[in-house]
């Protein structure tokens, strides 16, 4: 269980997250939508403590995540695995070794420096690879690939941390429909071996396609949290006050926006 209460983040006056509070059972994959600047990222970079809250907690299994430093911390960090958007790859080294790089926190620090992997752990990146059709890529330096093909070594990467909890921020951001598609199929794959997902997304029809539950923020509150088949068109109205991300939403559910103003 991941247990978010009351999490706050502010810079200078603006408060980014405000006063958000979640349990998210193992095991759940969890959309995190809303428009640009509602908080989304910035959420998911304190779960991962990229970012620290100015309040609140962030509780997994019993463990106080937001008081974790050292060493600690950053095995926190090897059991809650972190995607971008723009990949986070190593450009000019190959897809194989972009991929060990998941395990560096599992291993001494002189070898991680040298990237002297064991025999075992390469096969383990070979094996997530072929996991994601991307065997055939294990040589080839990450700039030859499309962005789909790095998104998903990205992912790959995340699982030789045999990771507890994968934080995805925008996967699909800039990719096309077909590796949208591919990279949301993986991040499902992924799931339903029992690894919880919180993906942030700006599509609400690929949210209500994959996840088992959505969260929408509305500048930095949480305005919905629930099924899929309970984000209505009315309350998707109610939940985006972005005209045309109401209108996308809206779409999904087929309806027309009926657009209401969010008060304080």
């Amino acid at each position: 269980m991941l247990e978010i209460d009351g999490l706050t983040r502010r810079f200078g006056a603006k408060t980014a997250v405000d006063a958000v509070s979640l349990a998210i059972p193992a095991g759940q994959m969890v959309g995190v939508i809303g428009r640009s600047g509602a908080g989304k990222s910035t959420l998911l970079r304190m779960i991962n403590r990229l970012g620290d809250p100015t309040e609140g907690r962030i509780r997994f299994e019993g463990t106080d995540v937001t008081t974790l430093k050292g060493r600690a911390l950053r095995d926190w960090r090897m059991r809650c695995a972190m995607i971008f958007q723009q990949f986070n790859l190593v450009q000019r080294l190959d897809v194989l070794t972009n991929v060990l790089v998941g395990r560096l926190n599992r291993r001494p620090m002189l070898s991680s420096l040298l990237r002297m992997f064991t025999a075992e752990e390469r096969a383990m990146a070979l094996g997530a690879l072929d996991r994601f059709d991307l065997a055939e890529t294990a040589l080839q330096r990450a700039d030859t690939l499309s962005g789909g093909q790095q998104q998903r070594v990205a992912i790959a990467r995340a699982m030789l941390q045999e990771p507890r909890i994968i934080l995805a921020d925008e996967p699909i951001a800039s990719l096309d429909p077909r590796n949208s598609r591919t990279v949301m199929e993986s991040l499902r794959t992924v799931n339903r071996e029992g690894i919880t997902v919180l993906v942030n997304l700006h599509d609400l029809a690929t949210a209500r396609e994959y996840c088992d539950r959505i969260v929408a923020l509305n500048a930095g509150r949480l305005v919905f949290d629930g099924p899929p088949e309970e984000l209505t068109a009315a309350r998707i109205a109610a939940v985006v006050s972005e005209a045309e991300f109401a209108a996308e939403a809206a779409a999904a559910v087929g309806a027309t926006p009926r657009p209401v103003a969010i008060h304080a």
